[in-house]
């Protein structure tokens, strides 16, 4: 206990100082507290929220290895799946990408749920993979109805594919 909060909880209080840091833009301030948040205590949301950063500033390495930093910390946590995943979209390894996605689908402690359906049916179409593709796109209107990407999609390929 430090100073009548437990350390987890100081760690959260530090996580949501960084995550206000990092919505207003002050990056390095950011990383300084999910740092501190990670010393105090090791959450996978200090570590996904700190790889976020490191792929907004295109070190797209140093995120990965954050992510897989959460993941080894609580594999139960989404984010980091998905989040990688859409770090190797971005590098162009739709296929390596894929198993991260398929993960942040069965994680257990996850929101939003409907992310990494969209993420693979970005994959499929671009694949070509037109059946795979509106299915992904579908499943992510089952966990957000008002998604205008997935919505979109799914008229557009539903109309392609009749």
């Amino acid at each position: 206990m430090v100073g009548g909060t437990s350390r987890k909880e100081e760690a959260t209080r530090l996580w949501n100082e960084a995550y206000r840091c990092q919505m207003e833009g002050d990056l390095q301030k950011a990383i300084d507290l999910y740092t501190e948040s990670i010393e105090t205590f090791p959450t996978a949301e200090a570590y996904t929220f700190r790889g976020w950063i490191f792929s907004s500033v295109g070190d797209l390495e140093r995120a990965i290895t954050e992510c897989k930093r959460a993941i080894d910390t609580d594999p139960e946590f989404g984010n980091p799946y998905n989040d990688i995943g859409a770090y190797l979209i971005q590098r162009g390894e739709l296929d390596e990408a894929i198993p991260w996605l398929e993960k942040a689908k069965l994680a257990s402690r996850y929101e939003p749920k409907h992310f990494p359906h969209l993420n693979l049916g970005r994959i499929y179409l671009a694949q070509g993979k037109v059946d795979q593709a509106l299915e992904e796109f579908a499943a992510a209107l089952e966990f957000q109805p008002e998604d205008a990407m997935a919505t979109e999609a799914v008229a557009s390929l539903r109309t392609r594919l009749n």
